[in-house]
């Protein structure tokens, strides 16, 4: 039986790759797990010990194919987030910029961003931002604990709790709280 190769002995033997279809094809498996941004594939490939030049080349070979595009990937990003998981605008900056995606490009697509379960930000009524729809939708979801709560101080902070803890800001939070209370408890609010 051969022995184990240990993390060290990986990073050189990758080190001593001189083949650039290796490099793509490593990165090729890390994109075939999920949608990834250029700098978590470049950090990636950097630290598995290849070559600073073949990942590079691999990169530009990934981008001009259409399988690395930051823009896409933080589109697809905010769209899975919105529709599974609801984050606040703050949080969904820090999750892209955690992800290595490019403030301007981040600020674009935040910009862009629809409602969930809606076409395009036409379809926002007035005053209802696309973080108002996705507040509503985590309040909606997973409120159920809140509205249990029988002193109304204690509920409206619970709720107001789940918001802030998934990056909405204090504006939006208030604003999907109020709305939640008359909605979801009306016979129990102050």
């Amino acid at each position: 039986m051969r022995p184990r190769e240990t993390m060290a002995e990986r990073r050189a033997r990758r080190a001593a790759v001189d083949d650039p279809a290796k490099v793509l094809d490593a990165a090729a498996r890390l994109l075939e797990a999920r949608p990834r941004s250029t700098a978590e594939i470049r950090r990636r490939l950097a630290e598995s010990g290849y070559r600073t030049d073949l990942v590079e080349e691999a990169l530009a070979r990934l981008t001009s194919l259409g399988y690395l595009d930051d823009e896409a990937f933080a589109r697809a990003w905010i769209e899975s987030r919105d529709r599974s998981r609801p984050r606040g605008e703050r949080a969904l900056r820090a999750e892209l910029r955690r992800k290595g995606v490019a403030e301007d490009v981040v600020a674009d697509v935040i910009e862009d961003r629809a409602p969930p379960g809606a076409g395009g930000l036409a379809e926002v009524g007035a005053g209802e931002s696309p973080d108002d729809l996705a507040a509503a939708r985590l309040l909606a979801r997973r409120g159920a604990a809140a509205a249990r709560e029988v002193d109304p101080r204690r509920r409206r902070a619970r709720a107001y709790a789940l918001l802030a803890r998934n990056g909405f800001d204090p504006e939006v939070t208030g604003r999907a709280v109020a709305a939640w209370l008359a909605e979801a408890a009306p016979d129990l609010d102050e």
